[in-house]
């Protein structure tokens, strides 16, 4: 940073310098920066929490007949293991409604879009902060009261929910119905946590929408927009226009549990052999149309962000323009617009006929189309550039392929027939996690290690983010991987002591001449005496790796703290000698963002121009000759390789 720019930056920060306590400035603060760290750290803490139910939930699967080690001293735990320490039932069904509720709802959408969103977006759109200031940060503190309703439940007498993450009626009507007070048990809280975080997104979607229609600077038009900028739009619209009918179906079971109405309570239902007191003639079936209408467009809400931090990583790494940049817009756009009605793919169990699933089944081939367009233009992207692999670009490429992979391997569930056999198995379980864990989540890693120089003014530690890659590379395959062939064999997803109750079964069905689970078996070469138990010995990989992938999050916990004191401090406001404009401005950016009034020039990624004298040209520099020198990015990672 130049002597001129250094006095510029101070008396600017002088200018916008405001005395206020610490509660408001830090706590209730309506400032978009201070927001969405606050979504980061929040949603990070609920994932470490959700990864730690997992993997209590993974040693019930991999050690059935094993006491649960270090926890079973714990009070609250003594509760709900059985008399030598076991995982029950009911324990290993709490956690797994938790885990997928806290991981998707209190994890991924917040860190994606309330974190990055919230901080990255006016940034590069030039705004000074969001369009409602006030209502953003309404809507952190009603995702953080959900989210402190959904730990509370816990410790209720009830436990917390456990009728599934999906939260089915009539069986999540029912639970718990043996309690005095309703109300206080963990299944209606989570439904009050529900309808808090669905709220929260609301008001979100609408700001965003609202901020990157009207606060675009001078010369950004709707072409000059980075991919980001779009991918959240697009989330918004998903948010905006799915969550209500998950808002509504959560109010209503609401009313079903607490108030005696019957929109998802069929009639003559029987609960432990005494007739639930409801009038009857509600459908199981619309809680599940209502939920799948959101849960679909949800994945979607889960992977843009991710998808739209690769796309902003890859270019400023390769040092070439985004390829099909346009292409890519109107992708994003159509799969949005499909993602609306793929929905009941998950629902062909369920009786529906030929014709529908036909639609269904057409329209989920379809919206593959779309996700091919946004990879193939990131892989042709990376084609024959000088690629920097800083860590940042080491998860941007990991995303590709495992994203990839938890893609294809959905396409088999796209049609009814193989459906009907994998549905509810640990197949289904590796194709989601496929796609939101190292997919996802290796996007939102990029991403934290790409903006942290313009959040801090420091970079992260290369060696600890080597440290915390390629391990989590090779141990998310280590737990995944096997369960795609553990569900073709048969294996289900919710069997908390899968390897007793498998191994009573699978011999008998393995061998079951004309099935397709047989003929699984006769393609994967596992019809021997011991074919169970080769299947059962997976559990202990999957489970193992679970486990070491939690030990390798140490290193980036670790750097994510300590960089912000120790870490190399950056020498210029634009690190990564990036081209859009969140980095002109200062470091880390003051109240309201920039100095002057931000202009874009040109397009966002304008990198290797032919005739340039520079290898980028960023949006807010009118004059090519003004590009400063390279700074830490050719110095950050390894030497480019052509």
């Amino acid at each position: 940073m130049s002597a001129a720019t250094a006095e510029t930056h101070d008396q600017a920060q002088e200018e916008h310098h405001h005395v206020e306590p610490f509660w408001k400035k830090y706590i209730f603060s309506t400032d978009h920066k201070t927001i969405g760290i606050q979504y980061g750290f929040t949603s990070l803490v609920f994932l470490a929490f959700g990864f730690f139910l997992m993997m209590v939930m993974r040693w019930s699967i991999a050690y059935p007949d094993r006491a649960v080690p270090l926890l079973a001293d714990w009070p609250w735990f003594q509760a709900w293991l059985d008399d030598s320490g076991k995982v029950t039932g009911d324990l290993y069904n709490m956690f797994g409604a938790m885990h997928g509720t806290i991981m998707v709802f209190l994890g991924i959408v917040p860190l994606a879009f309330g974190a990055f969103g919230n901080y990255v977006t006016p940034l590069q759109i030039g705004a000074p902060d969001m369009a409602f200031p006030r209502l953003n940060m309404a809507s952190y503190w009603l995702y953080l009261l959900g989210g402190v309703l959904m730990f509370v439940s816990f410790f209720l007498p009830s436990g917390a929910a456990k009728a599934g993450w999906t939260n089915y009626s009539p069986l999540a009507t029912t639970t718990d119905i043996h309690y005095g007070d309703l109300f206080w048990t963990g299944q209606t809280q989570w439904l009050v946590a529900m309808a808090l975080l669905i709220t929260s997104s609301l008001l979100g979607a609408v700001n965003f929408i609202c901020t990157i229609i009207n606060l675009r600077c001078r010369g950004m038009s709707w072409m000059r927009l980075p991919f980001f900028v779009w991918a959240m739009l697009v989330t918004g619209f998903l948010l905006l226009l799915a969550f209500p009918p998950l808002e509504v179906a959560a109010i209503m079971q609401l009313m079903d549990r607490m108030a005696g109405t019957s929109f998802f309570v069929p009639t003559g239902l029987n609960v432990s052999g005494m007739s639930f007191d409801a009038a009857g003639g509600g459908s199981p079936l619309l809680y599940q149309h209502l939920f799948w209408f959101l849960a679909h467009p949800e994945v979607y809400v889960l992977i843009l962000p991710a998808l739209a931090i690769v796309a902003e990583i890859i270019p400023c790494n390769t040092r070439k323009p985004l390829w099909g940049y346009k292409t890519m817009v109107y992708a994003v756009m159509v799969l949005g617009f499909l993602a609306f009605i793929v929905w009941a793919h998950h629902m062909y169990i369920t009786g529906m006929g030929p014709a529908i699933s036909t639609f269904f089944q057409t329209t989920t081939v379809l919206i593959s189309v779309p996700s091919v367009i946004l990879i193939t233009s990131l892989l042709i992207s990376m084609w024959g550039g000088s690629i920097r692999f800083n860590v940042p670009m080491l998860f941007a490429t990991a995303f590709i392929p495992m994203f990839g992979i938890g893609g294809l391997t959905g396409l088999p569930l796209a049609f009814s027939l193989p459906d009907l056999h994998l549905h509810d198995t640990y197949y289904v379980i590796a194709h989601f996690h496929y796609v939101v864990a190292p997919g996802t989540i290796f996007g939102l890693f990029a991403g934290i290690y790409h903006w942290y120089p313009k959040l801090t003014g420091r970079m992260m530690s290369t060696r600890l983010g080597h440290l915390h890659f390629w391990p989590s590379l090779l141990f998310m395959n280590g737990i995944f991987a096997p369960m795609f062939i553990q569900g073709m064999a048969g294996f289900h997803r919710r069997a908390f002591d899968g390897g007793k109750a498998y191994e009573q079964i699978s011999t008998q069905i393995f061998a079951e001449p004309n099935t397709f689970l047989a003929n699984i078996a006769e393609i994967l070469n596992v019809i021997e005496p011991d074919a169970a138990l080769r299947m059962i010995d997976l559990n202990i990989v999957t489970s193992g790796s679970a486990w070491l992938l939690a030990v390798f999050q140490v290193p980036f916990i670790i750097n994510l703290f300590i960089s912000k004191f120790v870490g190399k401090k950056v020498s210029s406001d634009n690190p990564w000698d990036a081209t859009t404009l969140e980095w002109a401005t200062p470091t880390p950016p003051p109240h309201g963002n920039f100095l002057s009034e931000p202009v874009a020039y040109r397009g966002p990624y304008e990198y290797s121009v032919p005739g340039e004298a520079s290898d980028f040209c960023p949006q807010f520099e009118d004059d090519p000759s003004k590009i400063p020198a390279k700074s830490e990015a050719g110095k950050e990672g390894d030497k480019p390789a052509v």
